[in-house]
């Protein structure tokens, strides 16, 4: 079973980790106030999530990314021993763990928001369902090394955390052997959406060969890597890569955010799954 430690410990063991490997990628200018300003956000944001995060915690399967691709399409977590320790890094309303808890197993569900947890416990006094939340980053969460299975991130740690620096933490809280299972929005995306974060187009409005970080109006700061870059820097930190899910919706599907149309995701991929193991 998973065990939390006191922040002097965890913090300790998370430098020792995050000095091993040897940076793998240059993740560019990391604004200084990152983790403030993604809190902000969240905080900000966190109570128009309610709605969507109830409606995922009464589905009948767990689906993935902005268009609800099923776990029985995908089979991501085929394998995964029962009650095996998960960690959600980034969990919002924590949706996945909910799901994770229904199945047998045993999450942790981590943010950085605490509003986005109040959401959270108001959802588990809803459904009748218990299990820990943890308010903190997941580039430094409250537990032992080797407390878990399975690291999961849905456009969490994947999405709002320095790439380097919530790597090493899965590598520290995984078990020899333990997987990780993360979505990120395709780089093909990113080099179609406009500076501003507005709706993907049909042309290519970036570099590809730019730098990860990207700041936008409402001052939240995001990291996308290439393909190249998610490899190298999995590499790194002793993740073998098994899986490469590109996803491309079915007709009809409706995305949870506007920032790609579903004719845009039938004709190329908007999302992404990334299945990695550390190696033993």
């Amino acid at each position: 079973m998973a065990t939390r430690v006191k922040s002097t410990t965890r913090r300790a063991a998370a430098r020792e980790a995050e000095a091993r490997p040897p940076d793998a990628v240059a993740v560019g200018a990391v604004p200084a106030e990152y983790v403030e300003k993604n809190r902000a956000a969240w905080d900000r944001w966190a109570l128009h999530y309610t709605a969507t995060g109830r409606k995922a915690w009464t589905e009948n399967e767990l689906r993935w990314g902005i268009w609800g691709v099923p776990e029985s399409e995908l089979g991501l977590l085929e394998g995964l021993g029962a009650g095996a320790d998960v960690v959600e890094l980034g969990c919002g309303t924590a949706s996945v763990s909910s799901w994770i808890a229904r199945a047998g197993f045993r999450p942790v569900a981590v943010d950085i928001s605490r509003k986005q947890l109040d959401v959270a416990v108001g959802l588990q006094k809803e459904v009748g369902l218990s299990f820990p939340l943890i308010h903190a980053s997941a580039e430094d969460v409250p537990y032992e090394s080797a407390s878990f299975d399975l690291a999961v991130s849905e456009y969490g740690a994947s999405l709002w955390c320095e790439p380097h620096r919530w790597l090493a933490e899965v590598d520290r809280l995984l078990r020899p052997g333990g997987g990780l299972v993360f979505v990120a929005n395709s780089p093909l995306l990113m080099a179609c959406t406009p500076e501003g974060g507005e709706r993907a187009g049909d042309r290519l409005l970036r570099d590809y060969f730019t730098s990860p970080v990207r700041e936008y109006p409402d001052g939240v700061v995001e990291f996308h890597l290439t393909h190249g870059g998610w490899i190298e820097i999995l590499n790194a930190y002793g993740f073998a890569v098994e899986r490469l899910v590109e996803l491309r919706p079915p007709h009809g599907s409706q995305p949870r955010f506007d920032f790609v149309s579903i004719e845009w995701a039938r004709r190329w991929p908007s999302e992404e799954i990334w299945v990695a193991r550390k190696q033993s």
